[in-house]
């Protein structure tokens, strides 16, 4: 008991001296109290730009202890431009309070819990779940009634629902970023890919002749169901994370409890194309494939590291080195991706409470020999376990994180909107000729 209060009283003396640098350190955050935790959480699309903020569809789930149902959450959320809020402002919020920029849109019953969600690219009004089952479901957010989350209502009705696992599917998911393609891992040790190519399309038929859900018509059993274009084996444990290649739909990697990261190409057949054995010292959490140098893949573990592997320096034997091992996390590593904004910089969290932002063209140079290597910034604005975050691709350099809290406060959890202030990933020379520029003002007037 005594060291669980030791590491309690540690936590609350990190997020005090944490919160003392807001105003210095951020450019925006919005702090938001749930009232369940979230397992996941997604940027959906903007919806309006205005002069000093932008509105953005978000998608959260909400994890309840059974005395009402579980449901994903359609919210909209105002993000204020860079440069516009002030310093007093941002640093001004309770932690148990609710934002006023982040307002619930939509409720939808999920027949079970949330644990991923993930948004397809060509139309972020379409997503996708996972739950504790063997399926995968696929929702309309727009077209989907909106619910009342009261104990015995029934769950709401997916769109679709897509078969093929032989267990329980939890948390590998993943939407192709060039087609309506899905990929999903389970614990049956499958790699399983759809096409959702058809049904998308008569989804715009409905949206256009203004068919609406029967809300009359909730059970997901009646929901139409589509079957895997191709089912992958090469796992020898539960996959825990999938990923597209993000230039070509046939081409993806996987990761599991095996320790193995395997790549994938549908057009050869289902076995793997290359596989990195021990990619690992425990079990792999996350995978991540940079949008801008599809050579690069991240992979985030249970034994705390995040490494960046090179796919050209992987030989026919399975064994493949690490380009980079990126350690600065005290815990397990929950979830890892690449920034839309540079190509050499991404984030990883983890159940440390950290949410770090790394830079792996900094792994080598004139850099603080007090800090890991590569590692820039380190958001410790969440009490407890960072669960999941994603980068917005409208709003450059701006985050949406959650916490699982329940294990640092009586329950919940926490939704951060936030951006680092621009002084710290702009470049060196930019940002010292603008300090130069107000000098004066900084320094004070000097005799």
């Amino acid at each position: 008991m005594k060291k669980a209060k030791t590491v309690v009283m540690g936590v609350k003396d990190r997020y005090s001296e944490w919160k003392s640098m807001v105003g210095v350190l951020y450019d925006w955050l919005a702090n938001h109290n749930l009232v369940w935790p979230s397992l996941s959480c997604r940027w959906g699309p903007l919806l309006e730009q205005a002069t000093y903020k932008n509105r953005h569809r978000l998608y959260l789930s909400e994890q309840t202890d059974g005395s009402v149902p579980n449901t994903l959450v359609v919210a909209n959320v105002e993000v204020v431009k860079p440069r516009v809020a002030a310093a007093e402002h941002i640093s001004q919020f309770n932690e148990e309070s609710r934002s006023p920029f982040v307002k619930k849109y939509k409720t939808i019953i999920h027949p079970g819990e949330v644990n991923r969600i993930r948004e397809l690219r060509q139309n972020s009004k379409i997503v996708a779940t996972h739950t504790d089952s063997p399926e995968v479901f696929i929702w309309d957010l727009e077209t989907q009634p909106n619910r009342q989350a009261l104990l015995g209502a029934p769950t709401s009705r997916p769109d679709l629902v897509l078969t093929g696992h032989d267990d329980n599917a939890e948390y590998a998911l993943a939407m192709c970023p060039t087609e309506p393609f899905v990929l999903s891992g389970g614990k049956d040790k499958y790699v399983v890919l759809w096409s959702i190519q058809d049904h998308i399309a008569s989804l715009a038929a409905e949206s256009g002749s203004n068919v609406k859900h029967s809300k009359s018509s909730q059970k997901a059993t009646e929901s139409p169901s589509v079957g895997p274009r191709g089912i992958f084996h090469g796992h020898t444990n539960t996959v825990e994370d999938v990923q597209f290649c993000p230039s070509s739909a046939l081409e993806f990697c996987s990761v599991g409890d095996d320790s193995c990261l395997i790549f994938w190409d549908a057009r050869v057949g289902s076995v793997p194309a290359a596989k990195v054995n021990k990619a690992h010292d425990g079990d792999i959490h996350c995978v991540d494939w940079n949008p801008h140098d599809i050579n690069f893949i991240l992979t985030g573990s249970a034994d705390n590291t995040v490494k960046m592997f090179d796919r050209r320096k992987l030989n026919s034997e399975g064994v493949g080195s690490p380009v980079y091992k990126f350690e600065g996390h005290e815990a397990a590593i929950l979830c890892v991706q690449w920034c839309p904004d540079k190509s050499s910089v991404f984030g990883s969290s983890a159940e440390d409470g950290f949410l770090n932002i790394w830079d792996h063209e900094k792994t080598s140079g004139p850099y603080r020999a007090s800090a890991p290597s590569g590692l820039f910034f380190r958001h410790a604005g969440h009490r407890d376990k960072v669960v999941d975050f994603h980068w917005n691709a409208f709003d450059p350099w701006t985050i949406v994180s959650v916490s699982d809290d329940c294990e640092c406060t009586s329950g919940g959890g926490t939704l951060q909107v936030w951006r680092m202030i621009d002084l710290i990933y702009r470049p060196e020379k930019e940002v010292l000729a603008e300090l130069d520029t107000y000098r004066t003002q900084i320094l004070g007037s000097t005799p």
